[in-house]
């Protein structure tokens, strides 16, 4: 996971903004499978969107930590059931960060 600035954090946030969630953390929590779609999309799209639900609040932000740190991605923001993560393709680099 590598730090960010905040300019960095607030340009990945705005890019963010008109996505839609790509990987859905049921009631079921985390799994392999979960981790394993999270890993290939951040490969492929780099900075995701993820819905948890299902669970109160302090459940959610635990769990979209775990995600974090499994899939060696940095969390831009959470609000609600949403989450925002970044990870820097090893194989296609798409985002430039400023």
């Amino acid at each position: 996971m590598s730090i960010l600035s905040k300019k960095q954090r607030l340009f990945l946030k705005k890019m963010s903004h008109h996505l839609k969630p790509v990987v859905m953390v049921g009631q079921a929590g985390l799994n392999n499978n979960i981790m394993h779609e999270v890993d290939i999309t951040l490969e492929k799209h780099e900075l995701i969107k993820i819905k948890v639900t299902g669970t109160d609040k302090s459940e959610r932000t635990s769990m979209t930590a775990s995600i974090a740190e499994q899939s060696n991605a940095s969390l831009i923001h959470q609000i609600g059931h949403m989450s925002i993560l970044y990870r820097q393709s090893k194989k296609n680099p798409q985002i430039a960060l400023p």
